[in-house]
């Protein structure tokens, strides 16, 4: 601890400067890889997530048919035993003794006789709504077997692009890890805030015509003359970013300024 106290101490407000503005490469670099694929990582969540809908309408789909294929067998037994219920009645009829007792067994039979209707109207609709069921199940087969095409094509590009990127961002995050070691802490920390919250993941920038190279405000001659310098740690008053000179950052030799 004592150790890493001292190296923190050691270093100088410049070398602090051009580890952050490294640190801001290698974050950068990485973005870049990030954007080359694109919105694929999302469209690959996208698919999953209805592809298991998908799924889970056809088990639903499954369940609903299988109720419907239930119920109207029931109501094809419900027919037979009410047929049976006439058999027995019309039989019971030959036999009565008196014309109130046919009149009652009469009522039966035609309440028999209602029942085989709406059993049979009944199962006219199940079937209906059997064949609909069936339907959907087959358009929903089909579009499960287009979005599972889809995710394997999607998959196959993003696993593609990750191949090529994978070792480039791999050595990029150590690096950034390598930087962030020499750095203190509250610094690390300040950067990776003012990076959160810029639009373009820059957090550090260099001076460009006179102006912030994040925001493009102007800074005072004086301001720019202190940046030179790198005394201490200077920050854009617009936009927070941390600045530095274009020297450091490589953009111009020192001969020329």
């Amino acid at each position: 601890m004592a150790t890493d106290l001292k190296a923190e101490k050691e270093i100088t407000v410049e070398e602090k400067l051009k580890a952050l503005y490294e640190l801001q490469k290698a974050v950068s670099k990485i973005d870049e890889i990030k954007t080359l694929r694109g919105e694929l990582p999302l469209e690959v969540q996208d698919l999953e997530d209805e592809i298991i809908g998908l799924n889970t309408r056809l088990e639903n789909f499954e369940t609903e048919i299988a109720d419907i294929v239930a119920t109207i067998a029931s109501k094809k037994i419900e027919i037979e035993e009410a047929r049976i219920k006439i058999a027995k009645y019309k039989e019971q009829q030959d036999n009565v003794r008196n014309n109130r007792e046919y009149d009652n067994l009469s009522k039966e039979i035609e309440y028999q006789t209602l029942e085989i209707e709406l059993c049979e109207k009944r199962i006219r609709e199940f079937t209906a709504a059997q064949e609909s069921k069936l339907a959907e199940q087959k358009s929903t087969s089909e579009q499960l077997a287009e979005r599972k095409l889809d995710l394997e094509q999607k998959k196959g590009e993003l696993n593609e692009i990750v191949q090529e990127t994978k070792f480039e961002e791999e050595k990029l995050r150590e690096h950034a890890k390598e930087i962030e070691s020499m750095i203190e802490s509250r610094l690390v920390a300040a950067f990776k805030r003012i990076r959160k919250n810029a639009r373009n993941g820059l957090a550090v920038v260099y001076v460009q015509r006179d102006a912030c190279g994040g925001c493009f405000n102007k800074i005072p001659a004086q301001r720019q003359m202190d940046i030179r310098l790198r005394k201490k740690i200077i920050v854009c008053e617009y936009c927070g970013r941390i600045l530095v000179d274009q020297e450091l950052a490589g953009v111009i030799p020192a001969t020329e300024e």
